[in-house]
């Protein structure tokens, strides 16, 4: 049974993705893992998720490219991005794009459910 709110986390890092669904599921999130935004985007997610938490860099449709997506579809969800990249210009782009913030690889799982709290109570 998933709790309220699904929280959707985008990460074509299989380990990684599976360890953030359980940190989360552990804190009393619903939460939906996909593999990548192609994924998310056949699944419907934007309709049954409350936040989304993507990495930035993946094959085919990135972060970026999904965030731009949902706010061409009107949608007001907020996202979080992840990147292990250390290019100084994505803090820029993630907020650009709208993200509620970008988190460097390798973060801290309180950092995430911070700033995964204010994307949901905002």
């Amino acid at each position: 049974m998933l709790l309220e709110p699904v929280v959707a986390v985008i990460d074509d890092d299989e380990p990684l993705r599976a360890s953030l669904v359980r940190a989360l599921r552990s804190s009393g999130y619903g939460v939906r893992g996909f593999a990548s935004a192609e994924e998310f985007v056949a699944a419907n997610g934007e309709v049954s998720c409350q936040c989304v938490i993507t990495d930035i860099h993946m094959p085919r449709m990135s972060g970026l490219d999904l965030k731009r997506l949902l706010v061409d579809r009107g949608s007001q969800i907020p996202v979080i991005m992840i990147s292990g990249d250390p290019d100084a210009d994505l803090e820029s782009r993630a907020a650009a794009s709208g993200a509620i913030c970008l988190l460097r690889k390798p973060f801290r799982t309180e950092a995430l459910l911070g700033w995964l709290g204010e994307a949901l109570n905002a």
